[in-house]
């Protein structure tokens, strides 16, 4: 065995250079957007969050794997929610606000107008950056991490995290579990039909099993905590470290800087 295989600093190594979100600490990721994404709450114009999506966008293609499940989910899935959204909106401006703009589509005493249109897309357009700088980090941080960034650089205190971050994992248990009931309830030959009430009823007879599994779960988990001294002193050794770098700084100012330039360039700054 090598030094570098007990490195602990080798789990934050990206799986190559140009996918660098994956070495980034997860603070760094959440510290650079959350401004963008706080000020976005407030905008009106159409431009300012166009610029943000497509640059969010633009980084995480960059920076990040996109499987062909993400691929579908940013520009397939999140175009036609703004879609919707923005059709949805629109149906709900007050007309009075819009009277004075153009007409697009007119159904007896109803027409859809114009600013309508703008105000309704605006507001997708604005829900779908917030939504796209989320998954900057969203898509290349997992929860352990987050965890451990939070214990090591935040002080939170390790047993709320490691707490909150058990808790997290007994949801794929979970699904394991279930799936284990429903293949057990297949060989014993409880099908009971394929119509809505019959799949109620066999959804009440998962919980029964899925409530004692997670009890058991439960016991398990507490058991090993307490054999490994959990919460006994106010700090513990970190096997895996997520140091914050120079390279997490420098991500900081960037996206800060590209923030503040997209503001510049595209928010209307002048007062109607």
């Amino acid at each position: 065995m090598t030094a570098h295989a007990f490195d602990p600093y080798a789990a934050m190594s990206a799986s190559s250079r140009r996918q660098f979100l994956y070495a980034l600490n997860p603070l760094a990721k959440i510290a650079g957007v959350a401004p963008a994404m706080v000020l976005l709450i407030f905008v009106r114009d159409l431009a300012t969050p166009a610029a943000f999506l497509a640059l969010s966008l633009a980084v995480i293609v960059i920076g990040s794997r996109v499987t062909w499940r993400i691929a579908a989910v940013l520009f397939l899935a999140l175009p036609l929610g703004m879609i919707a959204i923005g059709l949805g909106f629109s149906l709900w401006v007050d007309a009075e606000i819009v009277r004075d703009t153009a007409a697009v589509v007119q159904l007896g005493d109803w027409t859809l107008r114009q600013g309508a249109l703008a105000i309704g897309f605006a507001t997708a357009l604005r829900l779908g950056a917030i939504v796209s700088l989320a998954l900057i980090g969203g898509l290349t941080t997992t929860g352990p991490d987050l965890v451990r960034a939070s214990v090591q650089q935040l002080r939170v205190p390790y047993r709320i995290g490691y707490t909150a971050l058990a808790a997290f994992r007994f949801v794929p248990r979970f699904g394991h579990e279930l799936a284990v009931i429903r293949a057990a309830h297949r060989v014993r030959g409880h099908h009971g039909g394929s119509s809505p009430f019959a799949r109620i009823a066999r959804g009440w007879g998962y919980i029964v099993p899925l409530l004692a599994g997670a009890i058991r779960h439960a016991e398990r988990v507490a058991l090993a905590m307490d054999s490994r001294a959990f919460g006994a002193h106010s700090t513990r050794t970190e096997r895996h470290l997520v140091p914050f770098r120079i390279r997490d700084t420098v991500f900081i100012v960037a996206s800060i800087a590209a923030s503040a330039a997209i503001f510049m360039l595209f928010f209307p700054w002048q007062l109607p």
